[in-house]
């Protein structure tokens, strides 16, 4: 099996000069090889490849920007190899992450996998506090963070593999972003291919954003839901409303203080209080702590409301999801 590892990137040289510093120190001892993709850049990543040229196995393509998901489907058309292992720019890779995928896929081969993602001590207190949002069992990204009690898991993009074959088959990524790996893997899953979370595949994902970043990127998350829920209704789950409800449960809980009525505001606060001290002892510190519950009050907002105004308009007033979120779609052109 040879490994190509797919790498899309936008105007983040330095985060490509931590990505190949970590896989200069991988213990994988077979030949693999890393395709680049600039994205259009305006601040190119070239002199970091060049860097590390000889000492990893790399090839860099330049093409006009249209968006993550074409990017990475013109690695995987040029890439040599029979698997293809993708990652997110800001991902820093443990040195046993090749071998473990190696070791899954020859116990219990599948054609599509993805992986859960953590955080170094290195990472800022606000990095560090997204990082919980987005992968604790306490929030919507319980599944992200390692969840194993999933009989079909969606791989994330920023860390998944997928065989030459299931490719080439599917043809890769949709031009919707974000959403484009949940509709890949159910694409792939309506072709008979099987998914599966690999727990010990792990990344480090630094996620380099800011509070109002992180409420776009997760308003878009909620937009693209009902999206793929029009696509695929059988895939649907109760579930996804979640935030949705939480958004407007707290929203009256509030109204509900103007008659005295206090319960519900306190399993709030309650809810709160359990991601302090979860956070806290996590990150073992009282100040992430309560930067998380700023990262999940966030997620939760930005979430549930992208959700909603997507349900209204897509399920409900029956919109094109082009004409009503063209944000969420890249022109395709690779």
């Amino acid at each position: 099996m040879y490994f190509s590892i797919i790498i899309p990137v936008y105007n983040r040289p330095d985060e490509i000069r931590e990505l190949l510093e970590s896989l200069t120190v991988s213990d994988y001892k077979k030949e693999y090889e890393i395709v680049i993709i600039e994205d259009g850049s305006t601040k190119v990543c070239e002199n970091e490849v060049t860097e590390f040229s000889n000492k990893l196995n790399i090839s860099y393509h330049f093409k006009q920007n249209s968006g993550p998901g074409d990017s990475r489907n013109y690695g995987m058309k040029v890439a040599k190899g029979d698997y293809f292992i993708i990652f997110d720019s800001d991902c820093i890779i443990p040195r046993h992450y090749l071998s473990d995928v190696e070791n899954e896929l020859t116990a219990n081969y599948v054609d599509c996998f993805g992986g859960s993602d953590a955080a170094l001590d290195t990472f800022s207190d606000i990095q560090k506090a997204i990082n919980f949002a987005m992968t604790s069992f306490l929030t919507t990204g319980g599944i992200r963070g390692g969840s194993e009690k999933l009989t079909k898991f969606q791989p994330r993009s920023f860390n998944m593999g997928i065989s030459k074959i299931a490719f080439e088959e599917s043809h890769g990524f949709g031009n919707i972003h974000p959403g484009e790996d949940p509709d890949l893997s159910i694409r792939l899953w309506k072709m008979g291919y099987k998914t599966r979370l690999f727990a010990k595949a792990f990344v480090y994902h630094k996620r380099r954003i800011d509070w109002d970043k992180f409420s776009i990127q997760v308003n878009k998350f909620g937009k693209a839901r009902p999206i793929l829920n029009s696509w695929y209704p059988e895939y649907s789950k109760l579930t996804f409303f979640f935030p949705s409800v939480f958004v407007v449960g707290f929203i009256i809980s509030i109204l509900f203080l103007l008659f005295s009525l206090w319960f519900p505001i306190l399993c709030y606060a309650l809810y709160f209080c359990t991601v302090f001290i979860f956070s806290s002892l996590e990150n073992k510190s009282i100040k992430i702590g309560f930067l998380s519950i700023i990262a999940v009050t966030k997620q939760f907002f930005g979430y549930g409301i992208g959700f909603l105004e997507s349900y209204l308009k897509i399920i409900v007033l029956k919109q094109r999801p082009e004409q009503a979120f063209p944000e969420l779609f890249f022109k395709t052109k690779s």
